[in-house]
């Protein structure tokens, strides 16, 4: 393993776990290996479709609002 790809997973066993395992996900698949596909819940699919009708009338985030999003995210 390079010294780079250790400290990338060095930093990334800090992260809540649900994070990691998106990260691994992603990682598999950059590697070539098949991932499952991510079945949603009930409740998921509801929030997918509210997404979707959002979209569908024009309602974005402003840029403020994304900026106050990803200022919560970044550890």
């Amino acid at each position: 393993m390079t010294k780079l790809l250790e400290q990338a997973v060095d930093s990334v066993r800090t992260l809540p776990p649900e994070v990691q395992d998106e990260l691994a996900r992603l990682l598999l698949q950059v590697a070539g290996e098949e991932q499952p596909v991510i079945l949603l819940t009930p409740e998921e699919r509801a929030d997918l479709a509210e997404a979707d009708a959002e979209i569908a009338r024009g309602e974005f985030a402003t840029d403020e609002q994304m900026r106050a999003i990803l200022a919560k995210r970044i550890v």
